[in-house]
């Protein structure tokens, strides 16, 4: 009789323990600050993507929903004072100096690699993508390679937690 009573308490136990591991936050969540944001040139020297000082945020909630941003500083103003009178130059410098997205992130911890699901962009040919992104974790510091670009330069992203 004891050993149904164990056997039935463990049947019942084991739905709870199941909704309880999968009820875990995501284990990057948080606010993470921007450290670098770089590129690897096709000849394997490293330079600046966003000038040497960019700024970022990337938020990322206890389900994986995320929202990125990084920033070139310096960036010119618009003369006009309006968006809709910008000059090439300023929309240029808008587009190239800002990488904007958001959506839900999953991660594969054996195979090291971060999976963006991109709801919406800045650059709206990512919208409906899922982008992979090998990634390192050391501690507060979290970095990752984005998918090469068609001219063979690959950038890098570097994060650190922010407490």
């Amino acid at each position: 009789m004891k050993m149904l009573t164990r056997l039935f308490c463990l049947a019942m136990c084991m739905p709870a323990q199941q909704a309880a591991m999968a009820a875990q936050p995501f284990p990057l969540a948080g606010t993470w600050s921007l450290v670098a944001a770089d590129k690897i040139m096709p000849d394997g020297s490293r330079q600046h993507d966003y000038g040497e000082a960019p700024s970022g945020l990337l938020m990322i909630d206890t389900d994986g929903r995320y929202m990125l941003q990084i920033y070139q500083q310096g960036r010119p103003h618009f003369t006009g004072g309006e968006k809709k009178t910008g000059t090439r130059q300023e929309f240029e410098a808008a587009v190239l100096g800002a990488s904007t997205h958001m959506g839900t992130l999953s991660m594969n911890e054996t195979a090291h690699t971060l999976s963006f699901n991109i709801a919406s962009a800045a650059f709206s040919n990512w919208e409906g993508t899922r982008q992979e992104r090998r990634y390192e974790l050391k501690g507060d510091e979290l970095s990752y390679r984005v998918p090469v670009r068609p001219d063979g330069q690959i950038p890098v992203s570097v994060w650190r937690r922010v407490r």
